[in-house]
């Protein structure tokens, strides 16, 4: 019988940097367009992620890319990819 490892598909996400004050973290504003299920109507969601940006490369107003990993800290469990 042959043993089937499945590696976890990790997440990855492209957000707006807002906030650069932290010692290796970046705050990234993720924006997604949602339908309301009954009126029809497009409405953006966003929500904030706590990404661990070791060098500091990241400033405000960047847009990057960030994958999920383990955790970090009590609240970063992403990680910095590349700018786009």
């Amino acid at each position: 019988m042959t043993d089937i490892i499945k590696k976890k598909q990790n997440r990855k996400f492209q957000g707006v940097v807002v906030k650069d004050r932290m010692n290796k973290t970046v705050l990234v504003q993720v924006d997604r367009k949602v339908r309301h299920p009954v009126y029809e109507k497009q409405y953006t969601v966003s929500k904030k992620y706590k990404v661990h940006d070791e060098k500091g490369e990241f400033h405000v107003g960047d847009v990057i890319e960030f994958i999920e990993c383990r955790p970090i800290s009590k609240t970063k469990r992403w990680r910095a990819l590349r700018k786009i």
